[in-house]
């Protein structure tokens, strides 16, 4: 049995989104600025207890877009990555500031 493919990789014919969803109104990264602000989960038990846990990111906790976590799995490939950028970027900038008078 041969494998179909799309532009994101195999498609498995289990796997696919059911009609009925639709998520064409949908906006990406809505809630995105709310959950870095924290976010409150209740957990109801059986017993009948309520067990409430306020969820705070940790400050400096950065969050990657899927895309870019498939490349960069865990923190220490982000920072190698990183790194080698900063390497790049001169430690003194040139300002560049017009001459008066002179019409470009």
């Amino acid at each position: 049995m041969k494998k179909e493919f799309s532009k994101t990789g195999p498609i498995n014919k289990d796997d696919e989104m059911r009609r009925e969803y639709d998520f064409t109104g949908g906006v990406r990264g809505k809630h995105y600025r709310a959950m870095q602000a924290g976010y409150t989960i209740t957990i109801h038990r059986a017993d009948g207890t309520t067990l409430v846990k306020e969820i705070k990111p940790v400050k400096g906790a950065i969050i990657l877009e899927p895309d870019v976590q498939k490349y960069f799995p865990d923190s220490d490939s982000v920072n190698a990555a990183l790194r080698s950028l900063i390497r790049l970027v001169p430690r003194k900038r040139k300002s560049i500031t017009k001459k008066p008078g002179r019409i470009s």
